[in-house]
């Protein structure tokens, strides 16, 4: 099983509208300080938002698996996990069947591809 990342912040200018975020993407509240926005999904896949507050609880993403492999790219503020860490403009792709408990630093803002979404461990 392979975990790939590299930080494209050198040449990758990241820049997003937050109100245009709230006002237009349905966001469920897990009350971990994490919630999740679906922007579009398509029979297994689907493409999210992940947004956490500052203070999220330190479980508030659980350990899981993702069936078809999962790619996110980091929007804003910084993901870690047993694998490494990815700061903003960080693209990280995980093979299909890998498992992984990721956590995150300051709030944070994540755009992410499920080829056939999460299993919980």
């Amino acid at each position: 099983m392979a975990n790939f990342s590299h930080d494209l912040s050198d040449w990758l200018s990241i820049s997003f509208d937050s109100e245009w975020l709230e006002e237009n993407i349905r966001w469920k509240d897990f009350g971990t300080g994490v919630r999740l926005g679906r922007i579009a999904r398509e029979d297994s896949t689907s493409l999210v938002l992940y947004d956490a507050d500052p203070e999220v609880e330190v479980e508030a993403f659980k350990p899981h698996s993702h069936p078809g492999g999962e790619v996110y790219l980091v929007l804003e503020g910084e993901v870690y996990d047993e694998f490494g860490t990815y700061p903003k403009g960080s693209i990280v792709w995980m093979d299909p069947n890998s498992e992984h408990n990721p956590k995150t630093r300051e709030r944070t803002l994540i755009l992410v591809l499920w080829p056939d979404g999460v299993k919980v461990l």
